[in-house]
């Protein structure tokens, strides 16, 4: 089997009515071709008010390599609001892209545009209200002046008017912003009598006929007995509402299917192209806000799939394809997570918690190769190198399964190894950030497969934020671990670092490995004080400092011990040879360094060195007080030597 087609999707807040429509018509289409999808989206709304925040989401939008995706669909209204971010995508794409791309519902620079067909739904509402209702004076509240998506809605309303022969004058149609205020403001005016009383008013949006029906009874107009009120884009909040709402689900699944289709025609010209098929999920909802009897089951239905539920069958066959934000609420995420120790620790619970997002095929943390360290870089986006460091999956044999801080490292432009794998099926790969505040972090990619009923939503959004947030505390955790034991004048570790850093290397010892120590310390660093000043001695111990870096081997740890003395330990298969080839290096580069130097002083130092087998188990306490006994006896024969 060759490679798979790659669609490439990039868009914001996924768990939102309308992405979510776009995404499963995408699948859909994309499954019928055997492509893969990948999902590049900022789980957050635009212009979130915490903007530092926001800033490390879109981030995310930096990732994708157009030079390994087939196609592009970009669903521009989820981020239409925005005009930065607007202007930031289209330029990656633009600069970067030599793809097809097709936008969805919204021009986007010069690409072609597949539109959902709105405008016949809002000429099937208006026929509702004039053919059963027996409505003529029938007001519009529609988006903003000009802006695509409010005109062709304001079109399909006239289109029926107008079929109907019912005359449409301007007094007739309002201008709002798709939002609760629009609706709100039009009540107010109807209440006051600024405009006069119509006998139905159709909203482009469940949000402003949500807003207008609830301003209206609040004046005392009944709803729908005084004015019949509906709303449009079969949202959960015009269900849940105290008034449900009447509206009318669009055909996006069909649009978002189509651009798949626009898409293979320039991918793959030859091949055929497969209709697609009618969305059930689609058309008008009858609620109470327009005085017909209400359609229970769908109520029933959206209810459901709202409700926080606090107690779970976990025995039930389909408990694990349920994604429920409560469960994920009351498992204490946060705190466990909090608690970590070390870095490891964190990513154990991490991985130990994934469960949480079921159902899944494959789950990948991806971390930046610098994400523990203190960097403006995490700033700028993903590091070149990246390593996943949790990887788990949904079968029951998990021997492949891992979580480790040293992680699998690879390039980004890759931007996921795996995308790249022979499968029997095409996948969705969903791309999300990982970050703390501004920092990006990482990503996380969650691999599901086309078919799946669950997409990602708000349980994925807030697991990922506390995944985020625990990351970054156990980064400050090791920041702070660091600091503490790293020695400030000269960057090596301290006692307290030693051995936190020997109980690793002993960790991963094999047993027919050594223990190596040389024990270091400086000579006449009170003749340099007392003579030259502090500073000089104080130059004395840094160049030493830097010698025993240069001597030590990249496993090794490199210590200072106290005020001159020095330590390097190491664990693996040394011979009898090596120290001795150490300690001569460690001689000449110091004859070096003293000659480079020129000072007036000459930078000297005695060494002892112990090395034995681990399987002798003889303890690590015993080797450092032998190495700094032949470091004595070192000293004083140096001394003799020198008074000779």
């Amino acid at each position: 089997m060759g490679k798979r087609k790659i669609i490439g999707v990039l868009l914001c807040e996924p768990e939102s009515v309308y992405q979510q429509r776009v995404l499963r018509g995408i699948f859909l289409q994309c499954r019928e071709y055997g492509y893969d999808a990948a999902v590049f989206a900022s789980l957050t709304k635009p212009l979130l008010r915490f903007k530092d925040y926001q800033e490390g989401e879109e981030n995310i939008f930096e990732l994708p390599n157009f030079d390994y995706l087939d196609g592009v669909i970009i669903p521009a209204i989820t981020f239409s609001d925005d005009r930065k971010l607007w202007d930031r995508i289209l330029n990656i794409i633009s600069e970067k892209c030599t793809k097809p791309v097709v936008s969805l519902d919204l021009p986007f620079g010069d690409y072609p545009v597949v539109n959902t067909d709105d405008r016949s739904s809002f000429s099937e509402i208006t026929a509702h209200i004039i053919d059963v209702h027996g409505c003529s004076k029938i007001y519009f509240l529609t988006g903003k002046m000009g802006y695509t998506v409010a005109e062709q809605r304001l079109d399909g309303y006239k289109d029926m008017m107008h079929e109907r022969n019912i005359p449409v004058t301007e007094d007739m149609v309002f201008y709002g912003d798709f939002w609760y205020t629009s609706g709100e403001a039009l009540a107010d005016r109807i209440a006051s009598g600024e405009v006069e009383k119509p006998e139905a008013v159709i909203c482009a949006s469940d949000h402003m006929a949500i807003g207008l029906a609830n301003r209206l009874k609040k004046h005392g107009i009944r709803i729908p007995e005084d004015i019949i009120v509906t709303g449009y884009d079969g949202t959960a909040e015009a269900v849940i509402n105290e008034l449900t709402i009447t509206t009318c689900i669009p055909d996006v699944g069909t649009a978002a299917a189509e651009a798949v289709n626009r898409l293979r025609t320039m991918i793959e010209p030859d091949m055929p192209i497969a209709p697609v098929p009618t969305h059930r999920d689609r058309g008008l909802r009858i609620c109470s806000s327009c005085g017909c009897p209400e359609n229970t089951h769908y109520i029933k239905s959206v209810l459901n799939s709202s409700l926080i539920h606090t107690n779970w069958n976990f025995g039930a066959d389909d408990f694990e394809d349920k994604v429920d934000i409560n469960l994920f609420l009351e498992n204490y995420v946060f705190e466990s997570y909090a608690g970590a120790k070390s870095v490891t620790d964190c990513l154990d619970k991490i991985f130990n918690t994934t469960y949480l997002i079921r159902p899944y095929h494959r789950f990948y943390l991806c971390l930046c190769d610098n994400w523990l360290k203190d960097s403006d870089e995490l700033q700028q986006g993903y590091t070149e190198k990246m390593k996943t460091v949790v990887f788990n999956h949904d079968g029951n044999d998990c021997n492949d399964c891992y979580f480790t801080a040293e992680g699998y490292v690879f390039e980004s432009r890759f931007m996921l190894p795996q995308l790249f794998e022979q499968r029997d099926e095409p996948y969705v790969f969903y791309f999300a950030p990982v970050h703390y505040i501004e920092d990006s972090l990482g990503y996380a990619v969650l691999q599901c497969s086309l078919s799946q009923e669950h997409l990602i939503g708000n349980v994925y959004r807030n697991w990922l934020r506390n995944v985020s947030s625990a990351l970054e505390m156990i980064r400050a955790k090791h920041r702070l671990q660091q600091f503490s034991e790293i020695d400030a004048m000269t960057g090596l570790s301290n006692r307290r670092g030693m051995h936190s850093q020997l109980e690793t290397l002993m960790a991963k010892a094999k047993p027919s490995d050594k223990l190596l120590i040389f024990v270091i310390d400086m000579d006449g660093l009170k003749f340099i004080n007392d003579t030259y000043g502090h500073s000089e001695g104080d130059y004395g111990i840094k160049a030493l400092a830097n010698i025993t870096r240069q001597v030590a081997k990249n496993d090794e740890i490199c210590v200072r011990a106290g005020g001159d003395e020095f330590y390097i330990i190491g664990v693996g298969d040394y011979t009898n040879i090596d120290p001795v080839i150490r300690e001569q290096r460690f001689y000449q580069t110091l004859e070096e360094v003293n000659k480079a130097a020129a000072k007036p002083y000459e930078i000297s130092a005695s060494l002892g060195c112990c090395c034995e087998s681990i399987s002798h188990k003889v303890s690590f306490n015993d080797l450092l007080q032998i190495a700094d006994g032949r470091m004595y006896e070192n000293k004083t024969a140096r001394k003799k030597q020198r008074s000779t």
